[in-house]
C-alpha cells in the first residue's frame, strides 16, 4: 500500500497567526488540492495528521472542526482529490499528551488503522515538530517549504538535504526538501515511476 501522511495547516491550507477555527477561515493553497488528486491518481492514499489544540484551548469545538473537514473535503472532492482520513490531537500543549505532534502518536495510530510498517509511509508538512514526528515514528521525512518553513524558500540549493541541515539544524537527517506540496507531488510521482 501507498500511503502518505501529511500535515494541514501551512501544508494543505493556509496558515493563520492564530487557529483556523471556522469552515470560512480554511482556505486551500494553490495547487495543494490538485496536488493530492494527482497523488490519489498515482495510487497514493493520503491522511492527514494535524495538532488541533484550539479545541483543548477552548477556542472551537469539534462540531466547527467537523464543519472545517466537510468544506475540506468538498473542495478536493470538485478537483477528484481524496483525504482518507483525518488523524487529530485536540489537546493542548499543557495537557501532556502522546499525540501532539513532535510526539509520534498520531503517526503510530496511522500505522496501526493502516497496518503498514511506517517505514514505508512518505510524511510531508511545512512544520519542523510534523517533520521530526514522522521520523521519530519510522516515516520518511519531507519538509515542504509553506508555511512555517516559508523563509528557507530561495535559501536552499536544488533539492540540497545539505542546505537545508545547515539552515535547520535541528531537521532529522534524510528530510527532503520541497517548494510545496505540489513539487513534493512532483517529487514521489516520479519516483514511483523509477
Amino acid at each position: 500500500m501507498k500511503l502518505l501522511i501529511l500535515d494541514r495547516d501551512g501544508t494543505l491550507n493556509r496558515s493563520r497567526d492564530d487557529y483556523v477555527a471556522s469552515p470560512d477561515e480554511w482556505e486551500a493553497l494553490p495547487g495543494a488540492l490538485e496536488a493530492v488528486a494527482r497523488l490519489n491518481q498515482g495510487g497514493w492514499r493520503v491522511v492527514l495528521a494535524t495538532n488541533q489544540s484550539g479545541i483543548g484551548r477552548g477556542l472551537f469545538d469539534m462540531a466547527s472542526l467537523n464543519a472545517i473537514h466537510a468544506k475540506m473535503h468538498r473542495q478536493l472532492a470538485v478537483v477528484g482529490a481524496r483525504v482518507e482520513a483525518v488523524f487529530l490531537c485536540p489537546h493542548a500543549p499543557e495537557d501532556a499528551c502522546a499525540c501532539r505532534k513532535p510526539a509520534p502518536g498520531l503517526f503510530m495510530q496511522v500505522g496501526a488503522r493502516f497496518g503498514v510498517p511506517l517505514a514505508s509511509v512518505h510524511a510531508a508538512g511545512n512544520a519542523m515538530r510534523h517533520v521530526r514526528a514522522a521520523a521519530t515514528a519510522g516515516c520518511q521525512t519531507h519538509l515542504l517549504m509553506t508555511g512555517k518553513s516559508e523563509h528557507l524558500r530561495g535559501r536552499l540549493g536544488q533539492g540540497s538535504e545539505a542546505d537545508l541541515a545547515a539552515l535547520a539544524p535541528d531537521l532529522p537527517s534524510g528530510t527532503h526538501p520541497h517548494d510545496d506540496l505540489a513539487a513534493f507531488a512532483d517529487w514521489l510521482l516520479a519516483q514511483s515511476t523509477t
